[in-house]
């Protein structure tokens, strides 16, 4: 078994693109209208919009490989482009999704401490994430990691409002 993880260039827009749709709609098609998933994808999942957040010196994107097959990938964001205002001191895990036939091989745990070492390189003191409140395994998954919710914030899925819990781990 070989895990390797690879930090994203603009040149894997489209490959992160694919993985983006891929993943999120896997997550989540079953628990949403297929309207509001179709409007989600193609606003957050664009191939200008993937290309743009490549590009933001403040945001980093990894993909993780199982066996040499990608098998999800981590966004994580400092400053500027947090999407809530936390602070300089901390760091935010905006997305980590695996594909659903790599789920329960520690891979998402080994993205978390991909995401940890660079809080800590970067001295941050906090790593900070919003999990959608249905989302009970992710919830979960953040809890035995350490993290204790702090509050919540309105996430929209096309149309629909729902509600993300926001999540935060202190860092030793």
């Amino acid at each position: 078994m070989s895990i390797q993880v690879k930090k994203c260039s603009y040149e894997d827009s489209q490959l992160l693109q694919e993985i983006g749709f891929e993943t999120f709609n896997e997550t989540f098609k079953d628990q949403n209208t297929k309207a509001n998933m179709i409007a989600y994808l193609e606003k957050a999942f664009n191939l200008k919009q993937v290309k743009k957040e490549l590009s933001n010196t403040y945001s980093k994107f990894f993909f993780v490989y199982f066996n040499d097959a990608i098998a999800g990938y981590l966004k994580i964001n400092t400053s500027v482009a947090q999407s809530e205002e936390m602070g300089e001191e901390t760091l935010e895990i905006e997305r980590i999704y695996i594909k659903k036939n790599y789920q329960k091989l520690g891979l998402g745990k080994y993205l978390f401490n991909k995401a940890s070492e660079i809080a800590l390189e970067l001295n941050k003191k906090k790593i900070w994430l919003g999990v959608w409140e249905k989302n009970e395994n992710a919830i979960s998954f953040y809890k035995t990691l350490g993290f204790v919710q702090i509050g919540a914030h309105s996430f929209f899925m096309g149309d629909e409002e729902q509600i993300d819990f926001i999540m935060m781990k202190t860092l030793e």
